[in-house]
């Protein structure tokens, strides 16, 4: 578990914007996932998709690593945004984007 919890944080550090989801962003695997995704693209932000079901090791890992139950789980800047019920509501408040862009701008 160590490994995938180390592989799990350069991921988290090594890329502005990370999603780990159900599926892919082009065939999300489950609603949430597909909700996320949506609103992730609404702002028009780059992001990297790890595919929880295709690495079935970081399905868990990322739990751990969150202390987050759930999954999708969104991560800007090196740090845990939230789940789906989270973005949507930052979203709808106006919180998101700035917070996702100023992650791609470093």
């Amino acid at each position: 578990m160590a490994d995938v919890l180390d592989d799990i944080a350069r991921e988290v550090k090594g890329n502005n914007i990370v999603v780990y989801m159900k599926g892919t962003p082009s065939f999300p695997m489950c609603g949430f996932s597909a909700a996320t995704v949506a609103v992730l693209r609404e702002i028009g932000v780059p992001f990297k998709a790890i595919d929880v079901l295709a690495e079935p090791e970081k399905r868990e890992g990322i739990k751990r690593f969150s202390s987050w139950p759930t999954i999708p789980q969104v991560y800007a800047g090196g740090k845990f945004v939230g789940g789906c019920d989270i973005v949507r509501e930052m979203h709808a408040r106006g919180e998101l984007a700035p917070l996702l862009r100023r992650a791609v701008e470093g």
